[in-house]
């Protein structure tokens, strides 16, 4: 019986099926009720218990190597079953496979990640679903400001979707000690309707540099380079006071974009300037929040939306075109 067995295993691997009728055969042959497995076992039985120890595992392997077998060979015919019945109309145009492209917004990102590295500044990223205390509370923001209200920020619970990536600055505080000099991208929400110039997310990348002696002055100098390296050499800027609960003195910084065409008028309301960045010197509340001694260091922060700088470097008019897959718009950008 074992060289029986050992001669069906030898010929076991060299069967070679190619339909469903031959899996049949095979079925057939080894596994119905007259075939090789059953008959072996009904002969097992019969043997005297000393060749049993002999035969019995050789005989168990052929068993599962004949199932597993079977089970092998049936997929593979099942598979090629179902490829047969796809209908292929071979006069259809070829299409070439074209390279993918980074997404606009995110090769705006990589270019200001790159321009603040060369500063300096090292990237460091947060979670997006945030608690109040690094969302709000402390970033100096009042129990009763607005930015709370349920009409701005999308919650989870007790849990906010961050309305900005100044969390990220509370948590890096927290985590090292100054000097610090770090920029933070990322997705934000806010609960704001979606128009042509705005969406309920968008990104954002924000600055923060800490250290002794750190002054307006520094923070300006640091904006002015950007813009050069961003926008091109004699691009012109202003600084306008604004109010921000997380920075004092605070401010925002226009860019001359001009009143030259109608694009231009619209973009610029008139004026010609146009806001990109928001910034101002860390305010003192924060830093105490952070376990940081005022007397000792002082600092800045700055925070820009990617989209807008995306829409206004590639000339993209609606903020949604951006989100809606279109290969027409997104094709473009191959080259970045």
């Amino acid at each position: 019986m074992l060289e029986e067995i050992n001669e069906l295993s030898l010929k076991l691997q060299n069967i070679q099926i190619q339909n469903s009728q031959e899996l049949e055969d095979f079925r057939l042959t080894f596994l119905s009720k007259k075939g090789h497995v059953n008959r072996l076992f009904e002969a097992f039985r019969n043997i005297s218990p000393e060749i049993k120890k002999e035969v019995g595992k050789p005989l168990n392997v052929f068993k599962k190597d004949v199932e597993t077998l079977f089970e092998e060979l049936k997929e593979k015919i099942e598979n090629q079953s179902d490829n047969n019945n796809i209908d292929i109309d071979a006069t259809l145009s070829v299409y070439i496979n074209q390279p993918g492209s980074i997404h606009p917004i995110k090769a705006v990102e990589n270019r200001l990640i790159e321009i603040f590295n060369s500063l300096g500044f090292d990237l460091s990223e947060g979670p997006e679903i945030e608690d109040d205390w690094h969302n709000f509370g402390a970033l100096n923001f009042d129990e009763d400001h607005p930015a709370r209200d349920m009409q701005d920020t999308f919650f989870i619970e007790k849990d906010v979707l961050r309305t900005h990536t100044s969390s990220v600055q509370i948590r890096e505080m927290l985590k090292q000690k100054p000097p610090l000099r770090l920029i933070m991208p990322g997705r934000v929400y806010r609960n704001e309707a979606v128009s042509s110039r705005s969406n309920c997310f968008f990104h954002q990348l924000e600055g923060l540099y800490i250290d002794e002696g750190v002054t307006f002055a520094d923070l300006k100098q640091t904006l002015y380079y950007f813009v050069q390296q961003f926008f091109g050499e004699g691009t012109e800027v202003r600084f306008r006071s604004s109010y921000f609960p997380f920075t004092e003195p605070s401010a925002e910084m226009d860019i001359w974009v001009g009143t030259n065409t109608p694009d231009d008028i619209r973009l610029t309301k008139g004026t010609g300037w146009l806001e990109v960045l928001g910034c101002g010197m860390v305010h003192p509340n924060v830093l105490k929040n952070c376990d940081i001694d005022t007397e000792k260091y002082s600092g800045f922060a700055f925070g820009m939306g990617l989209d807008r700088m995306t829409m206004l470097k590639y000339g993209i008019s609606d903020i949604r075109d951006m989100f809606l897959n279109d290969i027409r718009l997104l094709s473009q950008f191959n080259g970045l």
